[in-house]
């Protein structure tokens, strides 16, 4: 499966995965606002063996087959400071 990312350039360490190239109707219309303008990055191949920083590749193939758009959002701090990867 193929996907192509784009980097939000508002939301910081925000990226949009999708299923086929500058297909940005496939993401709800107040999301796309909320992630502002978006930058191509890369497209990639996501066979099941690919391993990602942050997700999943099961996770990140089932929501482009489903919806056709996967959201990868920045890190999440823990109480005690540290971030999760």
């Amino acid at each position: 499966m193929q996907a192509y990312v784009y980097k939000s350039l508002r939301k910081a360490d925000t990226y949009v995965y999708l299923a086929a190239r500058d297909d940005f109707a496939r993401v709800p219309e107040p999301l796309r606002t909320q992630l502002g303008e978006l930058q191509f990055v890369l497209d990639v191949a996501l066979t099941p063996e690919r391993k990602l920083a942050r997700d999943d590749v099961k996770a990140v193939r089932a929501n482009l087959s489903a919806h056709g758009f996967h959201i990868q959002f920045p890190p999440t701090w823990a109480l005690n400071g540290s971030a999760d990867a």
